[in-house]
């Protein structure tokens, strides 16, 4: 009845197949600097599915739809569970905890950082839950064993999100559209490091739409080393700081943008 393009190459020739066959099409852009593929569907599109603010710039505004990603609910519902995290990770719900997701699979450049200020973090009496991918995982647990008793964490893979964030009162974490969607649900400080290797460099520009808004700090790749610990351990001392972060990356938020998309989508096909 209807297709929906999410970008990428493989959106294009299915999109365009689907318009030779009279099907009607939507898309989804969740980013905040369009891909060339949505851009080029974009004129035979009914709808387009937006995340950000200001994509007038580059689709049709009269199609626009401001509906944010749909997310993990379950990664998100995290309300009243600070101390079952606290007693997942095996750490001490009272101290300040820092939270470190690179994605499933971990960022190499992000662990390499990391891996530079373990004894950092436990000096300024700071707790860790850090993913750290399965490649780096052997690395990771050499060095935070010494320090695994003042509450230092690594793990290859958090299977329990909801539990990670709920722990956590400072986040680091990659710019992906949908990273960006659940920590805005989350509201709480996030330190972003956009993947320079991102197409069209998006990640960067997905960052720099939170950090405009006063919602984000955001570090280079390839400043890692010589910024993140100290932009840790600032934040960390800053409680006002942490607050108006996570204020304002809330106000972001939309927690139903599955029901807001699927909801349209039904309208367009019995129209």
């Amino acid at each position: 009845d209807i297709v929906i393009g999410t970008g990428g190459y493989a959106s294009g020739p299915t999109l365009r197949a689907a318009g030779f066959l009279k099907i009607p099409t939507a898309i989804q852009e969740q980013n905040s600097f369009p891909g060339i593929t949505n851009k080029l569907l974009a004129d035979k599109a009914l709808r387009i599915y937006v995340a950000y603010e200001g994509l007038e710039k580059y689709f049709p505004a009269g199609k626009l739809i401001l509906s944010g990603n749909p997310i993990r609910q379950d990664a998100v519902d995290i309300a009243g569970k600070r101390g079952d995290g606290a007693s997942y990770f095996g750490i001490d719900p009272h101290k300040t905890t820092v939270l470190v997701v690179g994605g499933s699979q971990g960022a190499r450049s992000v662990n390499q950082a990391v891996k530079t200020f373990i004894s950092t973090l436990a000096g300024n009496n700071l707790q860790l839950i850090w993913q750290t991918g399965v490649a780096f995982e052997a690395e990771a647990k050499r060095v935070v064993q010494p320090f695994e008793g003042q509450g230092l964490k690594a793990l290859a893979f958090i299977n329990r999100m909801d539990l990670a964030y709920a722990a956590a009162d400072i986040i680091i974490s990659r710019a992906g559209a949908i990273a960006i969607a659940e920590l805005s649900v989350v509201g709480k400080p996030v330190i972003l490091i956009p993947l320079p290797t991102a197409a069209e460099d998006h990640q960067r520009h997905n960052a720099e739409a939170l950090v405009n808004k006063g919602a984000a700090l955001m570090i280079a790749d390839n400043q890692l080393k010589e910024k993140l610990s100290t932009e840790v351990i600032a934040l960390s001392t800053n409680t006002d700081k942490c607050r108006a972060l996570g204020n304002a990356i809330a106000t972001l938020a939309r927690p139903y943008a599955d029901k807001t998309i699927a909801e349209d989508v039904l309208k367009l096909i019995h129209k």
